[in-house]
């Protein structure tokens, strides 16, 4: 999990809004990620900062597209990643994380969205393989045990388990800590802000 001193905040003068949308929360951990901020689990080139920058799919989510269907994934795949993300960063369903994610998926590339269901499926069935069920399907324990072990597998092991648990941690991180739930976790609150980082004054700039 993040820790709530990685983005530097500062106290909010007067007016400041007692919300802060999806975009202004992509905007701020895009401005880290560009500068490396100081935010370990951040890979510049992983798919999800391009969509940050999109300024009309970020409308789309703030509008209630991402969650008013399937996008991308179907059932079943939607109930892993729900399961998953909640067990990777805990709150993610309450901050729709599973829908954003989806949304985010039907704009990407091919490439993208196969190895997103790739890293789906690998989790799933070592989930198989280690307990004889879906990951849905585990006890609390179970889920953790798993993804301890994919987390610290070999790189580049025979199934790929790690680099398919860090493309679906960047994608379940990156769209929580989007959300005004992972920014109040953060440090944002109505009454403070977070300053801006070195040597970028306009989001813009970073198109």
């Amino acid at each position: 999990m993040l820790k709530a001193d990685l983005l530097p905040i500062v106290e909010a003068r007067q007016g400041t809004k007692s919300r802060i949308s999806r975009r202004e929360a992509a905007r701020i951990l895009l401005r880290g990620a560009v500068l490396g901020a100081a935010m370990p689990w951040v890979t510049r080139a992983h798919p999800i900062w391009r969509h940050f920058e999109d300024e009309h799919l970020m409308h789309r989510a703030e509008s209630g597209a991402a969650g008013s269907k399937m996008h991308f994934l179907n059932a079943e795949q939607y109930a892993l990643l729900t399961a998953l993300a909640e067990a990777i960063v805990p709150g993610s369903t309450r901050a729709s994380v599973a829908n954003f994610v989806d949304l985010l998926l039907s704009a990407d590339k091919e490439k993208n969205q196969k190895e997103f269901v790739s890293s789906l499926t690998a989790i799933e069935g070592e989930g198989m393989k280690k307990y004889g069920k879906g990951f849905p399907a585990l006890s609390s324990v179970q889920k953790n045990g798993l993804l301890t072990a994919v987390s610290t597998a070999p790189k580049d092991g025979d199934a790929g388990l790690r680099e398919a648990f860090e493309n679906l941690k960047e994608w379940v991180s990156g769209a929580y800590y989007s959300s005004e739930m992972g920014m109040r976790e953060l440090g944002w609150t109505p009454d403070r802000v977070f300053a801006e980082f070195p040597g970028c004054s306009h989001a813009e700039g970073h198109g």
